[in-house]
């Protein structure tokens, strides 16, 4: 379900540089462990323009007490809440990895092996009283996730992020992209 993921700036020079545009535009960013409704760093395509800002993790549900945080990758355009959303107004987590507790409800980290790359998560967002949130999209998990959790986040790679903001089409069909590989360590 990916209900925290971690934002260390000074993970490496890329999340540095994100860390750095997102405060440069003025927003106030969590960073450490991210839990749904705090404000993080997106990137979105604003005027033909790919730029990060801070936007709050979630949707109000209709009672106002609770978050919307994931949506399955496979149902968006069946969905109400996310079909025009994921039409036009896709964003990207930059992340330095996810969570997912297992069976025995211990928490489980996930990134790349080589434990150093950022790992971009696609999401959506839409604004609810003049505020922008957003949604992270989830899909069947791979190998190396699915011992852990029946769902994943759908993970792009950093050369798809362009096409992801700006093209429907292209983001479409990376909806059905396989997911990489990734490592996992109980923390």
């Amino acid at each position: 379900m990916c209900g925290r993921y971690t934002f260390q700036s000074d993970f490496s020079p890329e999340i540095s540089q994100i860390t750095r545009l997102a405060q440069a535009n003025g927003y106030e960013i969590k960073t450490g462990e991210v839990f749904p409704g705090d404000t993080m760093a997106v990137v979105i395509a604003d005027q033909g323009k790919i730029k990060v800002v801070g936007m709050a993790w979630g949707f109000p549900i209709f009672d106002n007490k609770r978050l919307l945080i994931n949506a399955r990758s496979e149902t968006l355009l069946e969905k109400r809440t996310f079909a025009e959303s994921f039409k036009k107004r896709r964003c990207v987590y930059p992340t330095t990895g996810f969570f997912e507790w297992n069976l025995d409800k211990e928490k489980v980290w996930f990134n790349y092996a080589n434990h150093h790359e950022a790992l971009y998560i696609a999401g959506c967002y839409n604004f609810f009283d003049g505020q922008a949130r957003s949604v992270l999209f989830t899909t069947e998990p791979n190998q190396s996730v699915a011992p852990v959790h029946n769902r994943m986040p759908l993970i792009l790679k950093k050369t798809q992020i362009a096409a992801w903001l700006s093209d429907f089409n292209a983001a479409s069909e990376m909806i059905a992209n396989p997911m990489p590989e990734l490592f996992s360590k109980k923390v």
